[in-house]
């Protein structure tokens, strides 16, 4: 029987892949223990549990970029979490250390080396964080989710997907999908998403330009997410909504999308062949350009800066688009050619072959 201790949260860019790959363990795998590390005020704290897996917290050790009162006892701190996770492994008997990111992650990358325990590190961003830098240089093994990600000895295994989407039969449950937002079955879809928190200027954006783009002939599906910042045009074939619970069904109907270029988002557009227009969060380190860099590569999609996406964008390149629905499909066909549905049996054999 194999442990597993999987490390990762914070975002549902770690936690969504560590929970895809335990969900594949505990399928194939009945008689593994399944072990989930992360922290009491990450995403993990609510998903881990409700998915049925023990999860086991430790603190928040966000690394100091500067000198102040934190920087001073993070060492301290960061030793007393160490030997923390180093008693974990030794008590409960673990096999093989997965991380995936967040700050759970580094401790446990170094609590797998001093216990000598294998450790396997998954990346989901094109541009490496922090914590998997860290990791990748005592890993067995390392799994990345774009090619061309800068970890040495990396192996492409793609994202480890939601089942939902990775065994989505787009044609099977397309009636169902028409019928649960409304849509025209005549009509192409845009399907507009700035993540769950939403995105200003996606969403003011698509808002001027709703009437151009469904006459046009298209429908818009448009989820503003957290930000709720618009109010319903009423405009027909223009649907607001501000949460979507099924993104799958979502998927199903869609003929292009407009998006941020999360690592998730643009795995799961690239797997189901749906050509996007992706714009990056322009905060951070620009890992979402260097996300969506390979399936624009391959033509698959167009990417525009936050600041340039404005309605004259919308009316000079996006509505040009609208125009030639063959062009559209073809950008699907393209944006399969660097998709990847197995992402999370990639990364279970990857798993076990440091075991």
């Amino acid at each position: 029987m194999t442990t597993y201790l999987l490390a990762g949260g914070g975002t549902a860019g770690h936690v969504n892949p560590l929970l895809a790959v335990a969900d594949r363990i505990r399928d194939t795998e009945p008689d593994a223990t399944i072990l989930v590390l992360g922290t009491a005020e990450g995403l993990e704290a609510r998903l881990v549990p409700a998915r049925g897996y023990e999860l086991l917290t430790i603190a928040r050790l966000p690394f100091p970029r500067r000198p102040n009162a934190s920087a001073v006892t993070f060492l301290p701190r960061l030793r007393r979490t160490i030997a923390q996770i180093t008693t974990l492994i030794a008590e409960r008997e673990v096999d093989v250390v997965v991380g995936f990111g967040g700050y759970a992650s580094a401790p446990a990358y170094l609590a797998a080396k001093r216990a000598g325990v294998p450790l396997v590190v998954h990346e989901a961003n094109a541009k490496p964080g922090l914590a998997n830098r860290l990791g990748s240089r005592s890993a067995r093994a390392i799994g990345v989710a774009f090619a061309g990600t800068p970890l040495r000895n990396a192996r492409l295994v793609g994202m480890p997907l939601r089942r939902e989407i990775e065994t989505l039969d787009r044609v099977a449950v397309r009636t169902q999908a028409l019928a649960e937002f409304g849509l025209d079955a005549a009509k192409p879809l845009l399907l507009v998403t700035g993540g769950s928190l939403g995105a200003r200027r996606i969403n003011r954006t698509i808002r001027q330009s709703a009437e151009r783009i469904v006459g046009a002939g298209w429908q818009v599906l448009h989820v503003q997410g957290g930000l709720a910042e618009l109010t319903d045009p009423g405009i027909e074939g223009y649907h607001l909504i501000d949460y979507c619970d099924r993104m799958d069904l979502a998927f199903a109907v869609t003929d292009l999308a407009v998006s941020r270029a999360g690592a998730a988002t643009v795995s799961e557009l690239s797997a189901l062949g749906i050509a996007a227009v992706y714009i990056p969060y322009p905060v951070g380190n620009g890992e979402q350009r260097f996300n969506a860099a390979g399936v624009v590569g391959a033509g698959g999609g167009i990417l525009v800066d936050d600041v340039n996406f404005t309605p004259d964008f919308v009316e000079r390149e996006v509505l040009a688009l609208l125009g030639d629905r063959a062009a559209v499909a073809a950008m699907g066909e393209r944006a399969a050619s660097v998709g990847m549905r197995d992402g999370t049996d990639r990364m279970v054999s990857l798993i076990h072959s440091v075991l």
